[in-house]
């Protein structure tokens, strides 16, 4: 029998956090396998190549409403039961992409893959709470690395398997695995009861006021879409532009794609130093590094090998920009409140995905009118806006 958890907090223990780290990572992978299959499963399902980009734009607007609308039950009904549901609702809609006929089919199951993966953002949050202050940064930072991990190998891994066995095959074991994982949480995760004070009704509509009243979600929020706006165009592209230009085919992509695991390794160093009080110059890095990371590429976009090095770099820097900025602006709004602290983390990241929303659709449309010249260059704006918003922190209290 589990207990509830009470508000007098203990440390969380290591094997929670590993699975926790684990189980987020497996739930977003199922967000980005398409990321880079979206050349053969457009082919196949006879979508145009301007609406390619919704294959992925889908997946991340479905993540959207989730946030919006299932993240702030996380405030008002117990955890592991809510997790456990919409792992099973995951799994109907992995197997409905693996089995689709055509492109209505599989980009409904995508919308549905998207807004059920939101369990993911109900474990981090539930891991926050379960720890304690001091080790709060730490174990963010762990859990948010096991969830970047998940992101950054969704991609080689997808792209490994449909060169080998076809692109249904890497949503048919997803599907598998989250049936197995949905087991093993009900089994270990403790209950959290959270302290329920309003309807569900009422709980949507305090997202506003929460988003209105807390200027630090704001301007995390928007740090973090533009930054992972850039993230989603370059990985939306990328790919595209590896295979047109360089001929490469699943399993070259799969190893440049591999590339981008190594930016994993600034979330649980991002979480350390953000423990330390270092938010404004993590903040700050990260923006910089990412808008120069697509400045570089933009500039040199040749098909010699030395822009195919600066390819790697620029993919290692912007995956781990985006993931230590995600790390310190989770920390930041996390202290903001506990009961709210499942809506607070909805509103991030739905304005957080929303601007990834954004840098899929607008990378899949401008490079099949522009090329990768044109989407570069979209690249570096979207990090560019953060820094100019971010210069006027220099004006008020972080």
């Amino acid at each position: 029998m589990h207990e509830p958890i009470s508000e007098k907090k203990q440390k969380i223990s290591n094997g929670i956090t590993v699975l926790l780290a684990a189980a987020c990572g497996l739930i977003v992978a199922n967000l980005y396998y398409s990321q880079t299959l979206v050349g053969p499963i457009s082919s196949d399902l006879g979508l145009p190549s301007g609406t390619a980009g919704l294959i992925v734009t889908l997946t991340q607007i479905g993540y959207v409403a989730g946030l919006l609308f299932i993240v702030p039950l996380s405030d008002m009904l117990e955890n592991r039961r809510l997790v456990v549901s919409f792992l099973a609702i995951v799994v109907l809609a992995l197997f409905g992409a693996a089995f689709s006929t055509g492109s209505v089919l599989f980009l409904a199951a995508s919308l549905l893959i998207g807004a059920s993966s939101v369990v993911a953002q109900i474990l981090v949050p539930l891991a926050a709470f379960l720890s304690t202050e001091e080790q709060r940064g730490r174990v963010v930072g762990n859990v948010m690395s096991g969830l970047l991990l998940g992101i950054m190998l969704a991609r080689p891994i997808a792209s490994l398997i449909t060169g080998i066995w076809g692109w249904q095959t890497i949503f048919v074991i997803s599907a598998i695995l989250m049936v197995l994982l949905a087991i093993l949480l009900s089994r270990v995760l403790p209950e959290r009861h959270p302290n329920k004070t309003l309807t569900y009704g009422e709980l949507v509509v305090s997202l506003l006021k929460l988003f209105k009243k807390s200027p630090l979600l704001r301007r995390r929020s928007f740090y973090q879409a533009c930054l992972f706006g850039a993230f989603s165009l370059f990985w939306t592209t990328a790919p595209l532009r590896l295979a047109d230009e360089y001929g490469m085919t699943q399993q070259g992509i799969a190893l440049f794609a591999f590339v981008g695991v190594a930016g994993a390794i600034a979330a649980p160093v991002a979480g350390r130093l953000a423990d330390r009080n270092w938010t404004k110059h993590l903040t700050m890095g990260a923006i910089v590094i990412a808008t120069l990371s697509f400045m570089l590429i933009a500039l040199v976009h040749g098909k010699s090998d030395f822009s195919l090095v600066l390819l790697f770099i620029a993919a290692i820097a912007l995956d781990m920009a985006v993931s230590g900025n995600l790390v310190v602006g989770q920390r930041v709004i996390y202290s903001l409140g506990n009961e709210t602290r499942g809506r607070l983390n909805g509103i991030f990241m739905a304005i957080f995905f929303i601007g990834g929303a954004v840098g899929s659709f607008l990378g899949g449309l401008s490079y099949a009118y522009g090329g990768w010249i044109m989407s570069s260059w979209i690249g570096v704006l979207f990090p560019f806006l953060a820094f100019l918003y971010f210069l006027t922190e220099f004006k008020s209290e972080n």
